[in-house]
Order: C-alpha cells, then sequence, then structure tokens
C-alpha cells in the first residue's frame, strides 16, 4: 500500500485512504470525551474500483496507530473495524465493555452525524 497516503482530518472525524489526488477510502469517526477519551470508528468505506487491496485494513491499522500515539483507547462500532480488531489482536487492545456502552449511547444521542 505504498502509493496510498492516509490522512487524519479530525475536525471532520475522517481519516482518508488517497492514491494520488483520489480518495478511494475512508474511516468515519468521533471522539469520545467520557467516560475517557477514544476514538470511535463508526463506518469504513472504500470505493469499488479499489476494494480487495487492502485499503479498509490500512486504515484500522492507521487509527490504531493515532490511538497509541495519542493515548488513547478505540472504540469500535463499525463492523469492518470490530472484525479487524479481532483478527490482530497484537494490534487493536479490546476495548473496554463500558466504553463500547458509552460509545453507543454517544452515537444515539447524535442521530445526524452519521
Amino acid at each position: 500500500m505504498s502509493d496510498i497516503e492516509i490522512r487524519d482530518d479530525r475536525a471532520a472525524g475522517r481519516l482518508t485512504a488517497v492514491a494520488g489526488e483520489e480518495t478511494v477510502g475512508r474511516v468515519e469517526y468521533f471522539v469520545l470525551e467520557s467516560p475517557e477519551r477514544a476514538l470511535v470508528p463508526v463506518h469504513t468505506v472504500v470505493e469499488p474500483a479499489h476494494e480487495g487491496k487492502g485499503i479498509a485494513g490500512s486504515l484500522a491499522r492507521a487509527l490504531y496507530a493515532a490511538a497509541r500515539r495519542e493515548g488513547v483507547a478505540v472504540a469500535p462500532l463499525c463492523p469492518y473495524v470490530v472484525g479487524w480488531a479481532e483478527r490482530h489482536p497484537e494490534e487493536a487492545p479490546a476495548a473496554d465493555p463500558e466504553l463500547l456502552r458509552a460509545a453507543r449511547e454517544w452515537l444515539v444521542a447524535h442521530p445526524g452525524r452519521f
């Protein structure tokens, strides 16, 4: 995936995978503040012409790497990221159930966000 650049737009809550100037995939997320700070991925999309190239996995890996750098947890709600984390426990520590509950509650309280 050396030709793919991952960009984090924290204000928009989006990690994007870019090839040249074309956005080929993204993970939409929000930052949970309580009960502790966490990144919460909600949705992963890879453009159809770029599926099967490892882009979604690169995005998930980048999200967990960002969380490690920031010293925060990841509370995945996105089914793709949940599955990726289960397959890569060495890179993706399991989320605390209380943190997942709080993330789900935040999402319900902000229905227009995603």
